[in-house]
C-alpha cells in the first residue's frame, strides 16, 4: 500500500475521522476525500506524504486547524479545505509549499489576515479565502504573485484600501474582493488588468470616482460594483468595454449622465438603480441642462463665450460639409491609393474577383449604412453584420471597434497576407473598406453559425458523432494549413469553438486567424495582439507570455473535448480540462461523454481514440503534443467509410499503431540534428488509452 500513487475515497459518504495511518503512504502522489462526512481534526500525519501533490478535503465536516506540518508538503500542487469547519489561521509555512499551484479555503471559519510570506508562492495561479472571517488589509504582497488567474476575499472582514499593486496581476481573470470593509478610491492601476474578464467589488464601503482605466480592460464581461460611495459620472471609457455583459452600479453616489453609446444599450435600469442624481432613458428621467436663475445671465463674459460657441459651431459645418463633398468625389474614382487615412476618404480594396462588381456605396445601402437590425454578432473586438450583396449572395461584414490608425499602413499589409490565404476550412477574406464607420473586413457568411452556438447556444442542436467527428476534421486541417503549409506560416492564437464557423453543409471554416501573428520573420507583415480566450489558453502562457503552434494545438484538444462532452470549456467556476483529468484519474472519462455522441457513434473505441487525442493536445509539456497534421492524420482516420476513403489518400491506410512507432523514429532523428535553442526535449505517445489517462498530468 505504501506505493499506491493514488487513493481516491471521494463521495462515498464517509464518516469519522481521518485516520492519521494515511501518513504513511508516502508515495501517494494523490489523495481525494471529499464530498464525504469526514469529522474530526486533520492529522498531522498528513504532512510524512512526501511526494503528495494533490490534497483535496473539501465538502466534509473537518475542524480545528490546517496543520503546519503541511508545509513539509514541498511537492503539493493544489490543497482544496473548502467547506468544512475549520479554524484558526493559515500557517505561515505554507510559504514553503514553492510548487503549490491552487489554495481553496472557501466555506471555513478561518480568521487572522493573510500570511506576508504568501509572496514567495510564484508558482500560485487560484488563491480563494472567500466566506471566512479573515480581518485586516489586503497585503501588498500579493501584488507579487504575478501568476494569479483567480483572486477571490469574498465575504470576509478585509478593511483598508484596495492596494494598487493588484493592478499589476496581468494574468488576472478573476478578482472578487466583494463583501468587505474596503473603503478609499479605487486605483487607477486596474486598468492594467488586460486579462480580467470578472472585477466583482460589490457591497464595500469605496469611494471616489470610477476610474476611467478601466474603459481599457477589452475582456471585461462582469463589472459589478453595487453598494458603495462612489461618486461623479460614469466614464464614457466604459463604452469601450466590448467583453462586457453583466453591469451593476447600482446603490452609489454616482450622477449625470449614463452613457448610451455601444454595448450600454445591453443594460436594463437595474444596472443603475439607487443614484439618485443619475438621469437617462434607462432610469425614464430627461436630463435637463441647469438654467441659472441670476439676471445677469447675459454678462460679458457669456456674450464672450456664445460668439465663440457659435464661430465654432460655424467653422464645424463648414469643415463636415467640405469634407462630405470631398469624399463623395474621392468614393466615385480609384480607392487603392497607397495613404488612406481614417479621417480621410473612404478606401475600398477588393481582394477576390467575386466582390468586384461591388462599390462601398453599394455594401452600405444593403445595410443601410450598418443598421443594427442586420446584427449577427458580437465580439470582444467587432460587430459582425450580414450582407445581401446585389448579386444575392451573402457575406459576413466584420466592424472592428480599433481602427489602428496609427499603424494603417502595417495592418493593411497584414489583411493582404491574409487575404491571399485560400483553404477549404479557413473563412476567406474578400476585400476591406477604411470608413469614418469604422474597419470593415468582408468573409464567407456562414449559414450555420459557430461550433459554439450548435453545443452551447440558445438554439443549440443535437450533432451526431459523424458530424462532430467531421467539424473536428475540417477544423484540424485548416489548421494544420496555417501551421505548416501556409506562406508566411501562421499561429492562429485564438482557437475557440467560436471561432470554428459551419457552412451549409457543416463543413467546418476556421475564424479570426486575421489577427494572428505570422511566423515568418522574412516578409514584412502587422501583427495584432490577441490573447486568446479563458479556458483554451496555453498554461504555458501565464509562464512565457508567449502564444505559438503548440499553444494552438493545445486549444484545439479543449476544442476536442467540447465536442465530446457538449460542455463548456468553462462553465461559472467549473473547467473542462480539469474536470476531464479528474476522471482520467478514476478511469471514468467515458461518464462524460455527451449523450448524444453515445447514441449515435457505432464504436466507442473511436470515441476513446478522440479522448486520447484531446489529452495529448493538452499536455502540461508543449513537446509531448502532436503537430496539426499529426492531429489530422489521426482523426481523418476515425472516419467512417466511405467518407474516409474521400478525405484520406486513397493508397495509405491509417495505422494508429504505426503512427506511434513512426513518431518515436522522428524523435530519434531530431536528436541526432544539431542542438538548437528551439529543440524541445522528446514527446512520449502512447498507444493504450489507459497509459494517456495514467500519465496525461
Amino acid at each position: 500500500m505504501q506505493a499506491l500513487a493514488i487513493l481516491d475515497l471521494s463521495e462515498n459518504e464517509l464518516v469519522g475521522p481521518i485516520p492519521p495511518i494515511l501518513g504513511n503512504l508516502t508515495f501517494t502522489g494523490k489523495l481525494y476525500l471529499h464530498g464525504n462526512m469526514l469529522t474530526g481534526p486533520i492529522p498531522p500525519e498528513l504532512g510524512n506524504m512526501s511526494k503528495l501533490s494533490y490534497l483535496q478535503l473539501n465538502d466534509n465536516h473537518l475542524e480545528g486547524n490546517i496543520p503546519n506540518e503541511f508545509g513539509k508538503l514541498e511537492h503539493l500542487f493544489e490543497l482544496n479545505l473548502a467547506n468544512n469547519h475549520l479554524d484558526g489561521t493559515i500557517p505561515h509555512n505554507i510559504s514553503s509549499c514553492t510548487a503549490l499551484n491552487q489554495f481553496n479555503v472557501h466555506g471555513n471559519q478561518l480568521s487572522g489576515s493573510i500570511p506576508l510570506s504568501f509572496r514567495s508562492l510564484e508558482s500560485l495561479t487560484y488563491l480563494n479565502l472567500s466566506a471566512n472571517n479573515f480581518k485586516g488589509i489586503i497585503p501588498v504582497e500579493l501584488g507579487h504573485i504575478i501568476n494569479l488567474d483567480t483572486l477571490d476575499l469574498s465575504s470576509n472582514n478585509f478593511s483598508g484600501i484596495v492596494p494598487a499593486s493588484v493592478g499589476f496581476l496581468e494574468h488576472l481573470l478573476t478578482l472578487n474582493l466583494s463583501h468587505n470593509h474596503l473603503d478609499g478610491p479605487l486605483p487607477a492601476e486596474f486598468g492594467n488588468l488586460r486579462s480580467i474578464q470578472i472585477l466583482d467589488l460589490s457591497f464595500n464601503n469605496l469611494s471616489g470616482i470610477i476610474p476611467p482605466e478601466i474603459g481599457q480592460l477589452q475582456n471585461l464581461m462582469s463589472l459589478i460594483m453595487n453598494n458603495n460611495d462612489l461618486h461623479g459620472k460614469i466614464p464614457d471609457q466604459l463604452t469601450n468595454c466590448f467583453s462586457l455583459t453583466s453591469l451593476n452600479l447600482s446603490y452609489n453616489n454616482l450622477s449625470g449622465v449614463i452613457p448610451s453609446m455601444k454595448n450600454f444599450s445591453r443594460f436594463s435600469a437595474d444596472s443603475f438603480l439607487g443614484n439618485s442624481l443619475l438621469c437617462g432613458d434607462w432610469l425614464g428621467s430627461i436630463c435637463c441642462p441647469y438654467v441659472p436663475k441670476s439676471r445677469e445671465i447675459f454678462s460679458r463674459v457669456a456674450v464672450v463665450c456664445l460668439t465663440l460657441g457659435i464661430m465654432i459651431l460655424l467653422a464645424m459645418v463648414i469643415v463636415a460639409f467640405y469634407r462630405s463633398s470631398q469624399s463623395k468625389r474621392l468614393r466615385k474614382g480609384s480607392s487603392r491609393t497607397g495613404q488612406g487615412m481614417l479621417n480621410g476618404p473612404p478606401k475600398l480594396v477588393i481582394l477576390h474577383m467575386d466582390m468586384a462588381i461591388h462599390t462601398l456605396d453599394d455594401i452600405m445601402r444593403c445595410t443601410e449604412n450598418l443598421n443594427e437590425k442586420y446584427i449577427i454578432g458580437y465580439g470582444a473586438s467587432s460587430t459582425v453584420y450580414k450582407c445581401v450583396l446585389k448579386n444575392s449572395r451573402p457575406i459576413a461584414i466584420k466592424r472592428l471597434y480599433n481602427q489602428q490608425a496609427h499603424n494603417l499602413r502595417e495592418f493593411e499589409t497584414e489583411l493582404e497576407t491574409v487575404g491571399s490565404i485560400r483553404h477549404r476550412n479557413l473563412v476567406t477574406l474578400h476585400g476591406y473598406a477604411l470608413t469614418p464607420y469604422g474597419n470593415l473586413l468582408f468573409y464567407d457568411y456562414m449559414a450555420n453559425g459557430s461550433l459554439w452556438d450548435l453545443l452551447h447556444g440558445p438554439l443549440k442542436v443535437k450533432l451526431d458523432w459523424e458530424t462532430r467527428l467531421r467539424i473536428a476534421v475540417g477544423a484540424a486541417e485548416g489548421l494544420a494549413y496555417l501551421h505548416h503549409d501556409c506562406n508566411p506560416r501562421i499561429v492562429h492564437r485564438d482557437i475557440k469553438s467560436s471561432n470554428i464557423l459551419l457552412d451549409e453543409t457543416f463543413e467546418a471554416h476556421l475564424s479570426d486567424f486575421g489577427t494572428a501573428k505570422c511566423i515568418s520573420t522574412t516578409r514584412t507583415h502587422a501583427s495584432t495582439y490577441v490573447l486568446g480566450t479563458i479556458g483554451y489558453i496555453d498554461p504555458e502562457y501565464a509562464r512565457t507570455s508567449r502564444l505559438n503552434e503548440k499553444s494552438d494545438v493545445y486549444s484545439f484538444g479543449i476544442v476536442l473535448l467540447e465536442l465530446l462532452t457538449g460542455k463548456k470549456a468553462v462553465d461559472n467556476e467549473s473547467n473542462l480540462h480539469q474536470l476531464i483529468l479528474s476522471k482520467a484519474d478514476s478511469n471514468t472519462v467515458m461518464e462524460a461523454v455527451d449523450p448524444e455522441v453515445s447514441i449515435t457513434c457505432i464504436d466507442l473505441a473511436h470515441v476513446k481514440k478522440t479522448f486520447q487525442l484531446a489529452l495529448l493536445c493538452t499536455k502540461k509539456n508543449p513537446s509531448e503534443r502532436p503537430t496539426m497534421h499529426e492531429v489530422a492524420r489521426v482523426l481523418v482516420s476515425l472516419l467512417p467509410s466511405p467518407l474516409s476513403k474521400i478525405l484520406a489518400p486513397p493508397a495509405k491506410k491509417f495505422d494508429y499503431a504505426h503512427f506511434v512507432i513512426e513518431k518515436g523514429q522522428q524523435r530519434k532523428v531530431e536528436e541526432q540534428k544539431p542542438q538548437q535553442d528551439n529543440i524541445l526535449p522528446n514527446a512520449q505517445w502512447f498507444v493504450r488509452f489507459g497509459d494517456v489517462i495514467s500519465k496525461s498530468t
